[in-house]
């Protein structure tokens, strides 16, 4: 089976959800959760804290410098993601549809690149 990684996106501007529209998202995506489990599709999952957290590693000039904040500015940001195992991209859409609809926020399906075959 192939990987696809589901990403959740939250924009940064607009109204905050809700503290019932949360509790009924984080219930409808541990039900979610439950059922990528059990069809077998269900890999690792993880929610984020917000980009204000991150940090960025890179090389400058041959110097390794890390910098605070997100890599990129952007209106939107990864909220969480899924990386979950499907016999293709129809499959791995099917899951995000559900998944769209659980957490209230759009998702991105990327698949990983194939593994090698061993050798």
């Amino acid at each position: 089976m192939k990987q696809y990684m589901l990403s959740v996106y939250h924009a940064d501007s607009g109204p905050a959800p809700t503290p019932e529209v949360m509790a009924a998202s984080v219930r409808d995506v541990d039900a979610l959760n439950a059922e990528m489990m059990t069809a077998g599709a269900w890999v690792f999952a993880g929610g984020l804290h917000n980009d204000s957290t991150a940090s960025v590693v890179r090389v400058n000039d041959g110097t390794v410098v890390t910098t605070d904040g997100p890599y990129i500015e952007t209106k939107e940001r990864i909220g969480g993601f899924w990386v979950i195992q499907a016999d293709d991209l129809d499959a791995a859409l099917a899951w995000a549809r559900k998944a769209t609809v659980a957490c209230v926020a759009p998702v991105e399906v990327r698949p990983f690149h194939d593994e090698p075959p061993d050798a």
